[in-house]
């Protein structure tokens, strides 16, 4: 048929066995996210199956350093309640991160994004106090598509 996909390649190094992926260091303010986010970073790249993944900068081949530099709640839709008055009923959540994937004793990083950002959206519902349970999910949510879209970056080149 003759079409074939251009620039697709992975950028793996054969020698890298063992990654390291210390704790996200958090300047978000939002308690939890970086235990959150680096598990959900782990557990992509252990889904990928060639790398044995470790929560620690030693004894490794290659590290994944990131820091959370914004987690940003954003109102982004208002219903009206029944009395009348207005609510809040949707936001969207923005997190941003400083990630530098690099091979140990290597002066230049494989992959580096000062700025790696992710949304996702929510719904409140007519209960105010479902906010923060409403939150919680789309936090989970945040942080796996994150973790899925960020290792894709790293490890694969289009």
């Amino acid at each position: 048929c003759g079409y074939a996909l251009v620039g697709k390649g992975t950028v793996v190094d054969p020698t890298i066995k063992r990654i390291g992926v210390p704790l996200f260091r958090d300047a978000s303010g939002k308690p939890g996210l970086d235990q959150k986010v680096t598990q959900k970073v782990i557990e992509e790249l252990l889904k990928r199956g060639r790398f044995d993944v470790v929560q620690e900068a030693t004894g490794v081949d290659a590290l994944i350093e990131g820091e959370i530099t914004a987690y940003t709640p954003h109102l982004v839709g208002v219903g009206e309640q029944s009395t009348g008055r207005s609510q809040a009923n949707r936001y969207e959540v923005t997190l941003t991160a400083r990630v530098r994937y690099s091979k140990v004793g290597a002066k230049e990083p494989i992959w580096a994004n000062d700025a790696f950002t992710f949304r996702d959206e929510y719904d409140v519902g007519d209960n105010p106090q479902a906010f923060f349970d409403r939150e919680d999910q789309a936090v989970d949510r945040l942080a796996t598509s994150f973790a899925r879209s960020l290792v894709a970056a790293m490890l694969e080149a289009f």
